[in-house]
């Protein structure tokens, strides 16, 4: 086995594969309200990287639910972790919080949450609230890093430095939290160097599994700007390749690599139109593995 895939850790994990429902609880972010700024990253749609996701409007349950129905004919065995995708999925009173939470993790179907969030909305009540719920089904936090270069994270208004992603993974593991962090491989500016200088980084964090993501422009970012003023160019699929291939080679085997790719919405695309072909690509990862 060349990596450690996520499909393999649940199968181990769980006894069988296992679906991830992506949930919308109806979250905003530091980004967006105004904390840090209203604009949100520079790469983020307007779901906040929630665009799979079931509708907010519907209660946790409800999305479940309907979650379930999606996906019945790809899996049988009735297991699924419930991703709470959309925005800073921590970054609210503790009380919604907990409402939210429980919900999910006492639905009968559910085996495990996935919180996505950022290393800055981690505050101790919140850590307590993550203690608490990790000791009834395993709990995941999916941090999104991106880069460790500062002037790239300055440049998608990441709003937090080196040192606070630092200190959240201290944290998270102190209370057996499993880490996940995203990176975003193809970031303006950045050299093949650059990315795999965040790799190893991430992988000598005590992370447990990482997210490679490509850098796909979404429309109506302000990336999607500076793309079409012809700022950066994004990588094509054999440039992608490379990367990903080196940035296997250094991933301990013990870190799960829950995801080689991405893809946006294909109604919102932008570039490169390559990535909305996922089944060509997934294909082309897989024959280098």
């Amino acid at each position: 086995m060349k990596y450690y895939s996520l499909n393999n850790y649940l199968r181990d994990t769980f006894g069988e594969k296992v679906y991830k429902l992506s949930l919308d609880a109806g979250f905003t972010c530091p980004n967006r309200d105004g904390t840090l700024d209203t604009r949100g990253c520079i790469f983020c749609s307007k779901g906040g990287s929630g665009d799979f996701a079931e509708c907010s409007s519907l209660s946790i349950t409800q999305q479940i639910e309907e979650g379930k129905e999606r996906v019945s004919k790809k899996i049988k065995s009735g297991k699924y972790i419930a991703y709470f995708q959309a925005f800073t999925n921590t970054y609210a009173p503790v009380s919604v919080l907990r409402a939210k939470f429980y919900e999910a993790i006492n639905h009968k179907d559910i085996v495990a949450l996935s919180i996505a969030t950022r290393p800055d909305c981690l505050g101790d009540e919140v850590l307590e609230l993550l203690d608490e719920l990790n000791r009834i089904k395993p709990i995941f936090v999916e941090l999104g890093l991106q880069t460790i270069h500062e002037e790239s994270a300055k440049y998608i208004r990441r709003g937090y430095t080196l040192d606070v992603y630092d200190k959240a993974v201290e944290n998270l593991k102190k209370i057996g939290i499993n880490i996940v962090v995203h990176i975003i491989i193809g970031l303006p500016n950045e050299t093949k160097a650059d990315m795999l200088e965040t790799v190893d980084y991430v992988c000598k964090s005590s992370a447990n599994g990482i997210k490679l993501q490509l850098l796909h422009v979404l429309r109506n970012t302000d990336l999607e700007k500076d793309y079409r003023d012809g700022k950066f160019n994004t990588l094509e699929l054999e440039e992608y390749l490379d990367i990903i291939k080196s940035c296997v080679d250094i991933i301990p085997k013990n870190i799960v690599i829950h995801r080689l790719t991405g893809d946006g919405a294909k109604r919102d695309l932008v570039a490169p139109l390559w990535s909305a072909n996922k089944k060509m690509v997934l294909n082309e990862i897989n024959k280098l593995f």
